[in-house]
């Protein structure tokens, strides 16, 4: 009898359904200088094909750079001047004077020698951890337990030797450094900020521990880049660790509000990487369009402090409130604001509720992002969330809390 395909995938689903994991895209338009407000078209039977208005609470556009007058024009203009599409590979012709220029300014927004663009963060996490692995003969990557799971791939596709280390356990880094060959090449990878805590690495711990050691150390940028340190330059800036590490990565997605990802270090990785890793020479290159508007973002940021000091205000005026209110928001001293659930099937329910009585829009964060038993809304406030926006989610909160009979308790 044959196999039946249709069971296993009808299977595989229905698990999911029934731990509560099961995810649904929201159908949403951003509004052009309204934003977070934006239209929402519910995809339920029976919805007419109608859209109504809410407020979006777990955008990582963090700084609303994607709604930029600078941004906009420099893509407009890009657009205009050369086109859509970049038209190839970065060997073959897609290489433009703006891929070449977001290079040189993200080498100079690290302090590195060079820098080098993926077509997303997962994928430069991906493509360098794998290369790595494979052109430094018997490396051992020693990876904090809370990497993302970009990184926990590359590490992966390396088929190196690995040790997960607990989180922010110089401890026990230590015990596993000691332990391992003193003679065999070593790498530290853990992140900036942890995106699903709020919390930061000891970036400084980290290095002094990698000098003792003699490994390399690289850092994941994606949660901090654009929003500490002095121009934007991440958590390891803000620290003045910055040139102590070896390898940044970073997105273009997040608080620079546009997409893509890149590595930030010396001349002779970015050679290594470009020449060697599959993720980078087999797939076409960001368009320009998006390099342009990367750029201008960028540029941006590293002149004005406005967009960031708003940013941690309203971080800290939603905690405040949150914990005025008696909700359980999670400890966390960056600008993610996590609010303990603890269950799958309670952390839909609540989002659903949300959007669907009271127009705001947070997706529940379920295992495999995070622990079973730790499931939380991940709220994400930006320079444009009003006071008036943060009350409107008070209430909400409280109200749902009260008809799921949530524990109040982090």
């Amino acid at each position: 009898m044959a196999f039946s395909y249709r069971s296993g995938f009808k299977d595989a689903l229905a698990a999911i359904r029934r731990e509560g994991r099961y995810r649904v895209f929201a159908d949403i338009m951003r509004q052009r200088g309204d934003y977070p407000r934006a239209d929402f078209y519910p995809n339920e039977e029976g919805s007419n094909g109608g859209s109504r208005s809410i407020t979006v609470w777990c955008s990582n556009d963090y700084l609303n750079m994607g709604q930029h007058p600078k941004v906009l024009a420099a893509m407009h203009e890009a657009l205009d001047s050369v086109g859509a599409g970049s038209g190839g590979t970065r060997n073959i012709s897609g290489t433009s004077h703006y891929h070449v220029e977001l290079e040189r300014e993200l080498a100079d927004l690290h302090g590195k020698e060079a820098a080098l663009l993926f077509t997303s963060g997962f994928v430069s996490n991906d493509a360098t951890l794998a290369t790595l692995a494979k052109i430094l003969p018997g490396l051992i990557i020693f990876s904090d337990e809370f990497n993302h799971a970009s990184m926990i791939e590359g590490i992966r596709h390396g088929g190196t030797v690995k040790y997960v280390f607990r989180h922010n356990d110089m401890a026990h880094l230590e015990e596993l450094l000691k332990a391992a060959n003193p003679a065999s090449p070593k790498l530290i990878a853990f992140e900036g900020v942890y995106s699903m805590d709020g919390d930061f690495a000891p970036t400084h711990a980290i290095c002094d521990l990698a000098e003792k050691y003699g490994a390399l150390t690289y850092i994941d940028e994606v949660h901090g880049v654009g929003l500490y340190g002095k121009r934007g330059g991440g958590v390891a800036a803000r620290d003045g660790s910055m040139e102590r590490i070896d390898i940044v990565e970073g997105t273009l997605a997040k608080a620079f509000g546009v997409m893509g990802g890149y590595i930030a270090t010396s001349a002779e990785i970015v050679d290594c990487i470009r020449s060697f890793a599959p993720g980078f020479i087999f797939t076409t290159s960001l368009a320009p369009v998006i390099a342009a508007g990367t750029l201008a973002s960028i540029r941006h940021l590293k002149e004005s402090d406005a967009e960031r000091e708003r940013l941690h205000d309203r971080a800290t005026r939603l905690k405040t409130r949150l914990m005025e209110a008696g909700l359980p928001v999670m400890d966390s001293p960056s600008h993610i604001v996590p609010v303990f659930v603890g269950d799958a099937a309670l952390c839909k329910s609540v989002t659903d509720a949300l959007l669907k009585e009271h127009g705001i829009y947070v997706q529940p964060i379920n295992y495999p992002t995070v622990p079973r038993g730790t499931e939380r809304l991940r709220l994400t406030p930006s320079p444009a969330h009003s006071d008036e926006m943060i009350e409107e989610l008070i209430a909400a909160l409280n109200i749902v809390w009260d008809v799921h009979k949530l524990s109040r308790a982090a």
